[in-house]
């Protein structure tokens, strides 16, 4: 891609990588320079909305669908753009970091669709960010095959065979610290998408594909907005029409639930699909309700699951609005890893699953995601059960789905209740989840389990929720912070003793437990984790 450059491109503050140069052109970085210097400050104003609506939220512990955008509910008109042949479909999706052996792995993997993901499975140092987009532009021009230290070679199967890659790039709410624009740190989500569609939008059009791309943890109808604008300059910039760019957006926050219609409708010419990211959603609704009372406090992460009344709501709810507006509905994530030594564990896993995929095809999906390529044919079974030959079931309109404001967060509708065992666990897996993602690892198996930072996210907000509720558990204890740092001190010499002493010392452990404590019990909530584990991640 060619274009005029802006008076000077982004600058680059971090040492140097092997064969960053291909990434970090100057035309490259003058585009994102363009980018930012047109959006960030729109970014900056949504945050602050975020904030502002947040703050509604606390005062009157309730959501509701937006009475000044009931016209776009109302008018039957209007659809988004037809699915390109890539995305026609969708019927299993795996997801995963873009280190290289998963760049491999996912494209062989037999699922329709790879989420590349710079985001919540990708933790952000440099090396990633930018090695990430390597091997990206390496598996687009079939020179990503490698070898590994045990001699196992990994290459790329036929390209009709290969998944289609929809890269998600950062949420607005995270800065990449070593690229700055007139001396200001520019949006992760800005450096994520233009350096990955500069590179590349020209040469998928050539592999009969395009620039796809996953929006994560959208809040509002404004946010897909600036997202919308981002995509119409950039194919302005690279001579494209308008359309080109595809996008499908995770309703993953309790707001962007109440926004469905209004989202599909501003991204109407590059929308694809929305998808039910299950645990960031579980996530925001922790953290808007976070001082909403006894009714808003959720039991035990595992004791969520997606036949709970408020989880149906919203998942039949995206159903009912994507294929009334002629788009792809993607369901949610089974995070099971196989193991290797355990056939019962196995066994009973495989069954959740089939069930949970079973449920998803038939209530209306057109696709879901699975963790691991094991799952694949899993999750194929169950579509491939309803679907048939057909590539999606976008005419089950579920125009017998009748979802009310209050059904969504009627979280008071569970009968399970906080238990000790799951203090313990969310004290245990966020801890885990901290110290791989402090060393750079965004995708951690724990507990034969794929976990990404909304897990993480989950555990320390219920923390915090049932902190500041004083919960009493199921074995009578009140969740208090002398409780929580008992136990966290317990699960750390736990660690300390199953690793040894030397394992123990190589990692970043006292590093994580501290953190989780902070981000658990301190008094002001922080809003992603993340942001002040970033001042901790090295590279």
């Amino acid at each position: 891609m060619s274009a005029p450059a802006p008076s000077s491109p982004a600058t680059v503050t971090a040492g140097p990588l092997e064969r960053q140069e291909e990434v970090l052109t100057r035309p490259a970085l003058a585009f994102v320079a363009e980018l930012h210097r047109r959006f960030t400050p729109r970014r900056d104003e949504l945050l602050a909305r975020r904030a502002a609506r947040r703050e509604e939220i606390a005062r009157t512990g309730r959501l509701d669908f937006l009475p000044e955008t009931a016209a776009v509910r109302e008018d039957p008109s209007w659809r988004v753009a037809p699915a390109p042949p890539a995305l026609e479909d969708r019927r299993v999706e795996i997801t995963g970091p873009t280190d290289r052996k998963m760049t491999v792995n996912a494209l062989n993997s037999g699922a329709r669709v790879w989420l590349a993901d710079f985001e919540d499975a990708s933790a952000p140092t440099w090396e990633n960010v930018v090695l990430g987009q390597l091997n990206l532009i390496d598996a687009f021009e079939r020179r990503i095959d490698f070898t590994d230290a045990r001699g196992k070679r990994y290459a790329l199967r036929p390209a009709e065979e290969l998944a289609t890659v929809v890269v998600r790039p950062r949420g607005w709410h995270l800065d990449e610290r070593h690229v700055t624009v007139d001396g200001r740190a520019v949006p992760g989500a800005l450096v994520d998408f233009g350096l990955y569609f500069f590179h590349n939008a020209h040469r998928l059009i050539g592999l009969g594909k395009g620039p796809y791309f996953y929006l994560p943890k959208t809040e509002s109808h404004l946010e897909a907005r600036l997202w919308n604008d981002v995509f119409v300059f950039a194919q302005e910039y690279a001579g494209l029409p308008r359309g080109t760019v595809r996008a499908t957006v995770l309703i993953e926050t309790i707001t962007a639930a109440y926004e469905m219609e209004e989202i599909l409708h501003e991204l109407r010419e590059h929308a694809s699909g929305l998808n039910a990211g299950r645990w960031d959603y579980l996530f925001s609704l922790i953290k808007n309700f976070r001082d909403g009372g006894p009714r808003f406090v959720l039991p035990d992460r595992n004791a969520v699951t997606m036949t709970a009344p408020f989880m149906r709501a919203y998942t039949e709810l995206l159903v009912r609005t994507c294929h009334k507006r002629g788009a792809h509905a993607i369901g949610g994530m089974a995070a099971f890893i196989p193991s290797r030594k355990d056939p019962a564990v196995n066994e009973a896993a495989f069954k959740k699953v089939k069930a949970d995929k079973d449920r998803e095809a038939h209530d209306g999906f057109d696709g879901s995601w699975v963790a691991h390529p094991d799952l694949v044919p899993v999750a194929r079974a169950s579509f491939d059960a309803v679907l048939g030959d057909r590539p999606h079931q976008k005419d089950r309109l579920r125009e017998d789905v009748r979802v009310t404001a209050d059904q969504l967060i009627a979280v008071d509708s569970l009968e399970a209740r906080p238990t000790a065992a799951g203090l313990r666990n969310a004290v245990a897996v966020a801890t885990r989840y901290i110290e791989a993602w402090l060393r750079g690892l965004g995708a951690v198996a724990i507990f034969n389990l794929m976990e990404d930072a909304a897990t993480a996210e989950i555990s320390r907000s219920q923390i915090w929720q049932w902190t500041a509720a004083g919960v009493v558990l199921d074995d009578g204890e009140k969740v208090t912070a002398e409780l929580v740092r008992t136990v966290a001190a317990e699960e750390l010499a736990a660690v300390r003793s199953e690793l040894g002493e030397e394992a123990y010392a190589a990692g970043r452990w006292q590093q994580a437990h501290d953190l989780l404590l902070k981000v658990a019990l301190d008094e002001d909530y922080a809003e992603f984790l993340t942001l002040p584990a970033y001042e901790l991640l090295t590279g």
